[in-house]
């Protein structure tokens, strides 16, 4: 398949229900960045065929799924976030405390 731009390279690789993974290869570091920011796809391979690794967040877009497996990213979906902000210094004159 032959294209004669970036965006059309883009356009036609986006156009697919589908978007687990895909690559590019090229030399030029700032077209690599664009195009891997434009592709709608869960893993963008540059310059690497070889991209599955545990330590990497495994998953697609699209049809392909919604949600990361491995690695830390993959427990989100079975983790409550809660923040707890505890003072351990002087209370602050003025402001009510708890006894």
């Amino acid at each position: 398949m032959s294209f004669s731009s970036e965006a059309e390279a883009v356009a036609i690789a986006n156009d697919t229900p589908n978007g687990l993974a895909s690559y590019i290869y090229t030399k030029d570091l700032g077209r690599a960045w664009r195009v891997a920011e434009a592709l709608e796809y869960g893993i963008v391979g540059v310059n690497e065929g070889i991209i599955s690794t545990h330590l990497a967040p495994f998953g697609g877009v699209k049809e392909s799924g919604l949600g990361r497996e491995g690695s830390h990213y993959g427990l989100d979906d079975y983790l409550e976030l809660k923040y707890i902000c505890l003072g351990l210094g002087d209370p602050i004159p003025g402001l009510p405390t708890m006894t």
